[in-house]
């Protein structure tokens, strides 16, 4: 059996039609539509449409899909009670893991593997996703649930509920692009547990929650937040450059740098970083994007290394008023657009995914000893 690259790197594990990288060129594209196009014309809820149909929807389907979000928004009302209920201190990416999971104990739908079925409740997990998160966290601070607002898109809805009042519209539109850029990114490692999963016929909350488990891994999500608490860590612009300068000396990795696939400038990381000026400007928050762009400098001076789409992401949240813990969640809340694309198609031309390993361990036909002759 040939040998591998580490973490499968390199390795093409199946074929799709929803994503392209190209990680030498800095190229990112949903069926086809870049990146860039996507982040300055469209919003998320297209983005969700064009993930699930390949296509972008007309006036009437975006309406119906708009609409199909608003109407399963509200939470079973046992999941609600178990977000009032968490152990204090519990973890935002746990409870989101376990709160997912509940959701099939109470969708009728739940064994129905249906195409139409598997539709529905793509639908119904990417509308509860936000409210499951939003609602945590004023439940933990000991606020009450906001209300969605039907008159509110996805974006602002999130950031209504969130923080209990409505957003402008920059505030709005800021929140919509980072949603697109984080939607989806190929066969990552939580999109690929989603569809080994899915590859087995399990419904398709097992797969994303699935999915979930991967992205709680500090080496998958969570880097924006290592991203912010730096720089809330730092005092000024020279700070922080003296920080990460003397952490690079010590060979300390910085969070935020350096990407699996790219090997030129993450294209996601360009739109961010622009919003992070912009929202700073707006919020009061111009240090973090001073420290920031001071950080990057010095970091692809020193290691000629890219800021990747956590690291400016991290200064855009925060200034959303984001709490630091939550930056994972909403990754999750993004990505549920692409995990269920990627595990509808998966289900639609399936085979069960079952690589083999290459084995470094003793030869077969090791001998035999009695337990009792064992050292």
């Amino acid at each position: 059996m040939a040998t591998l690259g580490a973490g499968l790197e390199g390795v093409v594990a199946t074929t799709s039609k929803i994503c392209f990288i190209d990680g030498d060129a800095g190229v990112l594209s949903y069926f086809g539509y870049n990146i860039h196009t996507l982040a300055e014309h469209a919003t998320f809820e297209e983005v969700i449409y064009l993930l699930w149909h390949g296509k972008l929807p007309n006036k009437s389907e975006l309406a119906q899909l708009k609409a199909a979000l608003v109407a399963e928004r509200e939470l079973p009302n046992e999941v609600t009670a178990f977000l009032k209920n968490v152990p204090e201190g519990s973890a935002p990416m746990e409870v989101l893991r376990t709160a997912v999971s509940m959701l099939s104990l109470y969708d009728p739908l739940a064994r129905d593997n249906s195409r139409e079925g598997n539709a529905q409740k793509a639908v119904k997990l990417m509308a509860r996703v936000s409210t499951i998160v939003t609602s945590f966290d004023r439940l933990r601070k000991g606020s009450q649930v906001v209300p969605g607002d039907p008159s509110l898109g996805y974006a602002a809805n999130f950031l209504f509920t969130l923080n209990g009042k409505k957003p402008d519209d920059v505030m709005e539109r800021v929140f919509d692009v980072a949603l697109i850029l984080h939607a989806d990114h190929e066969l990552n490692a939580s999109t690929f547990a989603a569809r080994v999963t899915a590859a087995t016929l399990s419904d398709i909350y097992s797969a994303v929650v699935s999915a979930i488990g991967a992205l709680k891994g500090p080496l998958h999500g969570g880097a924006n937040e290592d991203v912010i608490r730096m720089l809330l860590s730092t005092k000024s612009a020279e700070d922080a450059v003296q920080k990460v300068t003397s952490d690079l000396n010590n060979k300390v990795k910085i969070s935020g740098f350096g990407h699996r696939v790219y090997r030129t400038v993450d294209p996601r990381a360009i739109h961010l970083k622009r919003l992070s000026e912009e929202l700073g400007r707006r919020t009061g928050h111009t240090d973090l994007y001073e420290k920031s762009s001071r950080v990057e400098q010095t970091v692809h001076d020193l290691k000629k290394l890219n800021a990747n789409v956590d690291f400016y992401s991290a200064s855009t949240y925060y200034s959303l008023g984001i709490p630091v813990d939550l930056f994972t969640p909403i990754f999750a809340v993004s990505r549920m657009s692409g995990w269920t694309a990627h595990i509808l198609e998966q289900y639609n031309n399936n085979r069960l995914i079952r690589p083999r390993a290459d084995y470094t361990g003793a030869p077969d036909g090791q001998k035999w000893t009695p337990l009792e002759q064992r050292q």
